[in-house]
């Protein structure tokens, strides 16, 4: 193992803290710092195809592979897990671990979660976007015909390894769609990241250990952060759903396939939110061309019309798929906009004219 290892730790109550170990060659000893903190229990290990090829010996014994995709995440899969969990008779110290991306991961999570009215569970995630986002807070759950993650559970990982060299492997699109949910964070309250990220994202994308190595620290630190002070996203949580009320009804619209990745949606819906806040006179349009701008120089998605066979569809129909996000309430939607980089807010207060527009000259392009 590597002696380069940085550790985020994540504070929450009734000892329930848990770590984020950060550093490359974690991965080879995964099962070694698992013992390390835990009585010797027996594992469990959930992975994506993609995973297969960083699984260590020690993972092989019990281990379950998923099919590909946001598929994964569907009742009919689900059930085929936990038959598999429960026919290995597993106790109160049978340990599930998640290895692979965030579909895995939410997967796992929730099955962990569920079988036996609550098993802990380990996140080791492999793509970037997992390490910097879904790994981190215990959300867990699977998609339904009526949305995304509307049936899950927050369950809390009792550790989370992150190997940074699992990315070498990663196809330069699965990078880009984790580098926009590492954006998000500067994007949500970090004006000083967005800075450094403008100088360094070039470096992150090309995978130099020393800018993956701080870019997936600072942005684990700041998703700790939040879910420290509102693990249940009664309000300061929210905050991390930046561009995500687009993007699931962008991924709805695609029915969670391949046309694009939920990083893809997410730059997607940013470039969305800037926009509309823009139009509302919320945000200096100077600094939503910087953010757009941004995204755009390193090639992630910023126009609907970059999807490939995305389906023709009205604003208005698109709205109406944000209606069925859990981001509801009180039968009103509910937005992340921003005043600036580094300043996003939690509103139902909408134009909804602006929002319209902003969805029509996506799609045009």
């Amino acid at each position: 193992m590597s002696e380069d290892v940085n550790t985020v730790h994540v504070t929450l109550d009734q000892d329930r803290d848990y770590d984020i170990l950060i550093g490359s060659g974690l991965l080879r000893d995964a099962a070694g710092l698992i013992a390390q903190r835990f009585d010797t229990r027996r594992l469990l290990v959930i992975a994506d195809p993609n995973a297969q090829g960083h699984l260590p010996r020690d993972f092989n014994k019990d281990l379950l592979v998923l099919e590909e995709g946001e598929s994964a995440k569907s009742f009919v899969a689900l059930e085929k897990t936990l038959h598999w969990i429960l026919d290995r008779k597993p106790d109160r110290k049978t340990l599930i671990v998640a290895l692979g991306g965030g579909v895995v991961g939410d997967h796992a999570g929730f099955a962990a979660a569920i079988a036996l009215r609550g098993l802990d569970f380990v996140q080791v995630p492999t793509t970037l976007l997992a390490q910097v986002d879904s790994s981190v807070g215990g959300k867990t759950g699977i998609n339904s015909t009526q949305g995304k993650n509307l049936i899950g559970a927050f369950h809390q990982p009792k550790l989370v390894i992150i190997d940074t060299d699992t990315l070498s492997t990663l196809p330069d699109r699965q990078m880009k769609a984790g580098y926009s949910e590492m954006v998000k964070y500067a994007f949500i309250s970090d004006k000083n990241f967005f800075t450094w990220l403008s100088k360094n994202g070039a470096n992150v994308l090309a995978r130099d250990k020393a800018a993956l190595d701080y870019a997936i620290t600072i942005s684990c630190t700041a998703k700790a952060k939040v879910v420290a002070a509102d693990e249940r996203e009664a309000g300061l949580r929210a905050l991390l759903n930046f561009g995500h009320t687009f993007a699931h009804a962008l991924e709805a619209a695609c029915q969670y396939d391949r046309r694009v990745l939920h990083g893809e949606a997410v730059s997607i819906g940013m470039s969305l939110a800037f926009d509309a806040s823009a139009r509302m006179g919320l945000c200096p349009q100077a600094e939503a061309e910087t953010a757009i701008s941004h995204m755009r120089t390193l090639g992630l998605l910023t126009r609907i019309s970059e999807i490939q066979g995305f389906p023709e569809m009205t604003a208005d129909q698109l709205i109406d798929l944000m209606g069925n996000d859990k981001k509801v309430s009180g039968g009103k939607l509910t937005f992340i906009l921003t005043r600036g980089i580094g300043e996003a807010f939690v509103t139902q207060d909408v134009d909804m004219d602006a929002v319209r527009q902003s969805l029509i000259l996506s799609a045009k392009g």
